[in-house]
C-alpha cells in the first residue's frame, strides 16, 4: 500500500492506496504548530483504525502546499513507518507538460490531479477542485497544462460573507430549499451554494469560448464538490480521489527510473 498525503491550507488528507483502489481517505487539520511526532501519531491511528499496520505501507508521497508543514510530515513518516517519502517538487518526474509562465509555481495538488486526470480521461478538459480554494485546471487536447483559474473556496466565501456583514448570522453547507429565498438563512444558502454553482458553470462556459471549442471531459473533485456538484448545470465525471490517484501515479513513475 502507498501512503498518498496531500497538506492543504485547511486539512492535511491521508489516502491509502493499494493496486486496485483506496483503501481509505481520512483527514487531519492541517497545523504549523504540531510537531513530527504527534503526526507520526495521527498516522499510525488513522492506519490502525482501518484494521491495517504500518508495516502494510510500502511508500509514501506528499503534496503539500504548506511549506512549513511538509519537512514535519515528511519526518513523521520516516519516523513511524521507516520511509523515505517522495515529495513532490522540482526534480520529480510527472510525464506531463506545464506550459504556463512559471510552472515551478503550479501547486503540487494541481499537478497530482492533473496527472490522474491525463491518465483516466479524453482531453481537453478542466478539472475543477474545490478545496480551501475552488481551482479550475485546464489541459488541452494534446494533454498539456495550460493554465485556469482560482476562486475563493466556497468555506471562504461563506465565513467572509459573515464576518463582514453584522446582521449575517454563520450558516452549513445545507441545501436550500428553493433559489428564491424567503428568509435570511435561506437567502444566504440559496446565495451560496446557487450562486457557486453558478460560477462554475459560468467559468467553464468562459473558458471554453477562450480556448476555442468545447472541452470533452469536466472533472469535478475536491473536499467540497459534494455540496455543489448536484446544482452545477454542466455534465461533470464525479472523481473524489482524482488527487491521490496521480500521487500514485507519481510516485510510480518515480520508482520505475
Amino acid at each position: 500500500m502507498i501512503l498518498a498525503i496531500s497538506i492543504e491550507n485547511t486539512n492535511t488528507i491521508l489516502c491509502g492506496m493499494d493496486a486496485k483502489e483506496s483503501k481509505f481517505v481520512e483527514c487531519l487539520s492541517t497545523s504549523v504548530t504540531r510537531t513530527e511526532i504527534e503526526y507520526a501519531f495521527a498516522f499510525k491511528n488513522i492506519i490502525e483504525l482501518h484494521h491495517l499496520s504500518v508495516d502494510d505501507v510500502e511508500g509514501a508521497i506528499i503534496s503539500s502546499v504548506v511549506p512549513p508543514v511538509t519537512s514535519v510530515v515528511k519526518d513523521a513518516v520516516r519516523r513511524i513507518f521507516e520511509k523515505e517519502a517522495l515529495v513532490i517538487g522540482p526534480g520529480v518526474k510527472t510525464g506531463m507538460n506545464i506550459l504556463t509562465d512559471n510552472p515551478a509555481q503550479l501547486g503540487s495538488d494541481l499537478v497530482a490531479s492533473a496527472v490522474a486526470g491525463i491518465h483516466k480521461y479524453e482531453a481537453p478538459m478542466i478539472i475543477v477542485s474545490m478545496g480551501t480554494a475552488t481551482t479550475l485546471s485546464v489541459i488541452n487536447e494534446k494533454k498539456q497544462y495550460i493554465g485556469g483559474m482560482i476562486i475563493p473556496g466556497i468555506k471562504i466565501s461563506s465565513a467572509s460573507l459573515t464576518k463582514e456583514t453584522a446582521q449575517l448570522p454563520k450558516i452549513g453547507l445545507e441545501k436550500p430549499k428553493k433559489i428564491i429565498g424567503t428568509n435570511t438563512i435561506e437567502c444566504m444558502k440559496s446565495g451560496i451554494i446557487y450562486g457557486t454553482a453558478a460560477s462554475i458553470d459560468g467559468c467553464i462556459q468562459r473558458i471554453e469560448k477562450e480556448y476555442g471549442s468545447p472541452m470533452e471531459t469536466i472533472v469535478a473533485t475536491g473536499a467540497n464538490i459534494k455540496h455543489i456538484l448536484p446544482y452545477c448545470e454542466r455534465e461533470m465525471c464525479l472523481d473524489e480521489t482524482l488527487l491521490f490517484q496521480g500521487l500514485k501515479l507519481i510516485y510510480e513513475k518515480n520508482q520505475k527510473s
